[in-house]
């Protein structure tokens, strides 16, 4: 894919605190001794061993050279085992940039639940690149995103060896643990150097909000996630390496104290969720409206990518069904014949468009409600398809989020296009 999808994602904003944290790229610094860390799209970690390098993640295949020649400012090693924490394209495809030439193939460690990953994606390719064009905020027939990073199966080198719930490992003297730990992918494996106190915790940790209600994406696991954050937290890591963002240095009260305030976030949210959910099981989006979202201030709990609705969202799928809660969307009528059937009462698509744009001033969301209605009821008709161009446009804009801000541009893009989003 052309160009840089974090320059993408920013889309011209002035960044926050908190997006300048996520969006954190530099490196190679030192965690520890003989240890690097560098940032581009996502982290990598390098541990200097008697026998060569350990890698911990490996970046994205399109960042994965950058990441490599920053982290051959400080080695030359060869590398001996690289580590995947998960099996997320900007983690587990870029191992082959690090390799010196003629070394021999590294040892590749992952959680056993990443070959199904692989499998999955290998089936659904078409559907992980449109779904990848619209997080950027694009469109799955634009040319930017037609290209081989957004439509994926395995790495070029998969993992050699696999576990499932906990690793021991010892390369060149060093020690490190692995544990399995389902959160953002139910292939998550944390890492724990002992001998030199680095923790590396993967997308575990991203400085924002937990990625655990990514609304295109498979199901999250915030309960496993918090527990997972509160052993990390029992570790007394004097640094720690994230999947996004820059590295805490010789610093375990700050390392100790991002990862409880993320635990006890998530398990604030699960319990308030449930609590609706007990108390009478209302349709899904009440739900939603009635859950007290926790709020913070550090920079580690901003929603700069994903936030807390979406989190309420994904534990309302793990504990009920697909079903919305509401009569008309057990076995609904097709969209089209809804909307066409609104556009009729309202006295035309444009007059659907016309009163979403007086409400847009005070009530966007409802607003957005009937400008998707206006377009799937004609999507010919360009004033109706600029009119909500515009909408999803002052929608984005107002979102602090980055998914929900690229969701919107897509949407936004393709009504231009004439298209609506589904």
């Amino acid at each position: 894919m052309p160009g840089n999808p974090t320059d993408q994602w920013a889309h011209g904003k002035e960044r926050s605190p908190g997006e300048a944290k996520f969006f954190w790229t530099g490196g190679p610094v030192p965690v520890a001794h003989e240890t690097w860390f560098a940032s581009l799209g996502s982290g990598v970690t390098a541990f200097a061993t008697d026998n060569g390098l350990v890698l911990v993640d490996t970046g994205p295949r399109i960042f994965a050279g950058d990441l490599a020649q920053r982290i051959r400012e400080r080695t030359d090693q060869p590398v001996h085992t690289a580590i995947y924490t998960h099996g997320h394209i900007d983690h587990a495809f870029g191992l082959g940039a690090f390799l010196t030439t003629g070394q021999d193939r590294p040892s590749v460690i992952g959680q056993d639940r990443m070959a199904e990953r692989f499998a999955r994606y290998a089936r659904s390719s078409e559907h992980n690149r449109v779904i990848n064009s619209r997080q950027f905020g694009g469109r799955a027939d634009d040319p930017t995103f037609q290209g081989a990073e957004l439509r994926f199966g395995a790495p070029e080198l998969p993992p050699t060896l696999t576990y499932h719930d906990e690793l021991e490992l010892t390369v060149g003297g060093l020690h490190f643990e692995l544990h399995a730990c389902r959160g953002e992918t139910d292939d998550h494996t944390w890492v724990f150097c002992t001998d030199r106190s680095v923790l590396c915790t993967g997308d575990l940790i991203i400085w924002g909000v937990p990625n655990a209600g990514n609304p295109q994406k498979a199901q999250r696991y915030p309960e496993d996630w918090a527990r997972g954050l509160r052993e990390m937290a029992a570790l007394g890591a004097r640094s720690m390496c994230p999947g996004h963002g820059g590295p805490i240095v010789d610093d375990p009260a700050l390392v100790q104290r991002i990862l409880l305030e993320t635990a006890d976030f998530l398990d604030r949210i699960v319990e308030r969720t449930l609590a609706v959910l007990e108390d009478g099981s209302p349709p899904h989006v009440d739900i939603v409206r009635q859950v007290q979202i926790p709020q913070s201030d550090s920079l580690w709990l901003q929603p700069v990518y994903d936030e807390a609705e979406f989190i309420v969202r994904n534990v309302i799928r793990y504990y009920g069904g697909w079903w919305s809660g509401r009569p008309s969307e057990l076995k609904p009528a097709p969209r089209h014949d809804v909307a066409a059937e609104l556009a009729t009462l309202a006295g035309g698509a444009r007059a659907l468009l016309r009163r979403a744009l007086d409400l847009a001033d005070h009530d966007l969301p409802l607003a957005c409600h009937l400008a998707d209605y206006a377009l799937e009821a004609d999507s010919a008709d360009q004033q109706v398809a600029d009119g909500v161009a515009h909408l999803y446009g002052m929608r984005a804009a107002t979102e602090p989020g980055l998914m929900a801000t690229n969701l919107y541009r897509s949407a936004a893009s393709y009504a231009k296009a004439r298209r609506p989003f589904a």
